[in-house]
């Protein structure tokens, strides 16, 4: 029977020296592939290695320096590794703002960083994976993708993007053993959004109580009524990353903890 293992594949994993995005480079070694961390700098870089052979001490891990908004942060990766088999595009930047004060220099930037980042890759290795005649894309979304909060429409947006990008290139690579996914990640418990909770519901309340208020108050849809852990997420990802989902392409898988009302996936 296959399983998770992924001995033999090399993941390279965006956005990846803390959050979910270490938790997604943590799991995939703990699947056995070799996984490429990525930050801006190398110093982050490094530290999340160590963090990954803390967490797998026989981990196949290494590095990846580059800002992938810029031209020259996504050569630089190309150059150091021009073939993997799994891309995860989990690089994003959120935070709230009134709707009406955004200028288009910031629309701009999150549409570089959290769309354009993703297409760049995807557009660079997916020619290789289908050659190879296997490959796997996973793009992290998000529930903003669907719920539009009204204090980021603009973070939604580009979610809503990454989206449309997974199903069509999906479409691109049809019947070539390659697949083209995207991960509703619901609200997930990292040190960004604990600033970001602090920021919509104060900083006078210890966190599981301010937890539950920003919840309650802002993501009453949920059904665990609790933010997820990253673990959680990168589950998903592994599964998506392994040979078990094969049939599952051009997909908006969520591991949201129910908080997006629909019955369809």
């Amino acid at each position: 029977m296959q399983n998770l293992d992924l001995t033999g594949r090399t993941a390279l994993v965006t956005g990846s020296t803390q959050g979910i995005g270490l938790a997604i480079a943590i799991d995939l070694a703990t699947a056995g592939a070799r996984v490429v961390v990525n930050g801006r700098g190398d110093d982050g870089v490094q530290r999340a290695i160590a963090a990954v052979r803390a967490a797998v001490p026989d981990a196949d891990v290494t590095g990846a320096a580059g800002d992938l908004a810029t031209d020259d942060g996504t050569a630089a990766v190309l150059e150091a590794f021009p073939h993997v088999d799994v891309l995860v595009n989990n690089l994003g930047i959120f935070g709230s703002r009134d709707p009406f004060a955004i200028t288009d220099d910031e629309w701009r930037h999150y549409f570089e960083v959290n769309v354009l980042a993703s297409i760049r890759l995807i557009r660079a290795y997916l020619p290789g994976m289908t050659e190879h005649g296997y490959g796997r894309v996973i793009s992290i979304a998000s529930d903003s993708a669907v719920v539009i909060p009204a204090e980021m429409i603009h973070y939604g947006m580009t979610k809503t993007a990454l989206l449309a990008v997974s199903r069509g290139f999906a479409k691109a690579v049809k019947g070539t053993g390659v697949t083209v996914n995207t991960v509703i990640a619901g609200p997930t418990h990292t040190a960004g959004v604990e600033d970001f909770v602090a920021e919509l519901v104060g900083t006078d309340l210890p966190w599981d109580q301010a937890q539950r208020k920003f919840m309650q108050e802002h993501r009453p849809q949920s059904l665990v009524e609790r933010l997820l852990e990253p673990e959680e997420i990168a589950h998903m990802v592994t599964y998506l990353a392994s040979p078990l989902a094969s049939a599952t392409t051009g997909g908006a898988l969520r591991a949201d903890g129910g908080y997006v009302d629909s019955i369809l996936p």
